[in-house]
């Protein structure tokens, strides 16, 4: 009797724990990837995310097909898709690698206890984390709730075991079920909006794995001075490879040990490396994900139910469409919406502005980011949207207000960045290109830029909003002092 491999974030051959174990059980092997919009909850991929998967469930489909097999689609819900397909087939097994989201771990559950009551064998792997979430406690039995204590307690776990090779084949079925044409699952749009997403990133396992090759070699060791400069390739852009599974952490954390044994690093220099280092903090965000299950809508502070926020729809569209009229904010967010992803730095300031100069709740900001974001990862995108707001773990000072245009002339000194963004500024000098509004008004006709016509003016003051956060903060805390 053959046996199912249910396919999700994970959609790779190599280093798939759930695949080998399946190989390894010398059963035929039936591949199913289920479209299941409800099995998310509230979080069903947005149209970024859509696209991607179209590109990376072909890219997987034909690397089964080279190894004799082929993925089997279908849409609906999974576990009404899985018992279908065991009626089918007669499959007497199910292997899977583990998700972590609320949602997605409760349907598991059900799904496991399901099948078991009926005698079929349910297996389930670690394809997506160094360290289950479970495994990591502080000295109290507790989970963590900052970051560097988590780090230093993950760093002196096992080393994470060499990653699994692809197999070599797949034995097929006596016979394969019915299933959907990919297109049939319409995951990309009728209006083509995603071409330049389409000759920015390569989708699937091979376009994974040439992306980590090329870090590794090229940038892994300058990646703490680079990762900051977002008119440079001093990233990894592996983040939607990491998101859709065509990568794992394991086969990421020994590319760079062999890279550092090959340089005669110390064990220390590159274990403590930058890049492995936000590694971990993608753990971190798993960690927080699996033991509070309400962070993605509500804050991890309490005292942030509180908060007093002032949501302005008007404001809200300016910032989604790179209209506020600070420049480093529309650069990013116009980047996000032409190629579906956003530099980390970028990131915290687009953060900022929203919730601190705006004073719009940070769920806004994270809904926005999971919409349009390839690399829109839960866990992670709960994570980062909160320590902005200061509202999760070892999250940002409330007072720390990034200024958009001090970290524009830090970070993007010579307006790389910006001009290649907000193309109407960009006759403008260095010294005006962040503030605008500041330029005289010959500097302004000079560079034909007309603010209230052809570039916005300021949303908000700067200043004024920044003392109105921090007046804001100061209230949540007298009120809680008071209850």
């Amino acid at each position: 009797m053959p046996a199912l491999v249910w396919f999700r974030q994970d959609l790779r051959l190599s280093d798939n724990p759930a695949l080998a174990a399946a190989v390894a059980s010398r059963q035929a092997i039936i591949p199913l990837y289920c479209l299941d919009d409800a099995g998310g909850g509230d979080w069903s991929a947005g149209g970024a995310q859509r696209w991607w998967l179209h590109q990376s469930l072909a890219a997987l489909d034909e690397s089964l097909r080279r190894r004799g097999s082929q993925l089997i689609v279908r849409r609906g819900t999974s576990r009404e898709i899985i018992a279908e397909l065991i009626e089918e087939t007669g499959a007497d097994a199910l292997y899977w690698n583990r998700r972590y989201e609320p949602a997605s771990s409760a349907q598991d559950t059900v799904i496991k206890a399901a099948l078991e009551a009926r005698g079929l064998k349910v297996v389930s792997c670690n394809g997506r984390l160094l360290n289950e979430p479970w495994k990591i406690r502080n000295r109290s039995g507790k989970p963590f709730q900052v970051f560097t204590p988590f780090w230093r307690h993950c760093l002196e776990q096992d080393d994470p075991s060499d990653p699994l090779a692809a197999p070599r084949s797949l034995e097929a079925p006596g016979r394969w079920p019915n299933a959907l044409a990919l297109d049939a699952l319409a995951l990309l749009p009728s209006f083509r909006w995603y071409d330049r997403m389409a000759r920015s990133w390569q989708p699937g396992e091979r376009g994974a794995t040439v992306a980590l090759r090329q870090f590794v070699a090229r940038t892994i060791w300058s990646y703490a001075e680079t990762r900051n400069i977002p008119a440079i390739g001093g990233t990894s852009r592996l983040s939607p490879h990491l998101h859709f599974g065509e990568i794992s952490p394991r086969q990421i954390w020994h590319a760079v040990r062999k890279r550092a044994e090959r340089d005669r690093l110390s064990a220390n220099e590159w274990r403590t490396n930058q890049f492995l280092t936000e590694l971990y903090w993608r753990e971190f965000a798993y960690h927080l994900l699996f033991h509070f299950p309400h962070t993605p809508t509500a804050p991890l502070r309490p005292e942030y139910a509180r908060f007093p926020w002032q949501p302005d729809a008007g404001q809200l569209r300016a910032w989604q469409r790179g209209a506020t009229g600070v420049p480093m904010v529309d650069a990013g967010m116009r980047e996000l919406w032409a190629t579906g992803w956003m530099h980390n730095r970028v990131r915290m300031i687009v953060a900022s502005f929203l919730v601190k100069n705006l004073l719009v709740p940070w769920q806004h900001g994270a809904r926005w980011f999971w919409d349009t974001l390839l690399d829109a990862d839960l866990a992670s995108n709960t994570l980062g949207w909160q320590w902005c707001a200061g509202s999760g773990a070892d999250a940002a000072p409330y007072f720390r207000i990034f200024n958009p245009v001090s970290q524009g002339r830090k970070f993007d000194p010579e307006g790389v960045y910006v001009r290649s963004w907000v193309p109407e500024i960009g006759k403008l000098p260095d010294k005006y290109l962040h503030a605008p509004w500041t330029a005289p008004p010959a500097v302004l006709r000079a560079a034909a830029v007309e603010l209230g016509n052809n570039y916005p003016r300021p949303l908000v003051d700067l200043e004024q909003t920044r003392a109105r956060a921090l007046q804001a903060y100061q209230v949540m805390r007298e009120t809680r002092g008071s209850t």
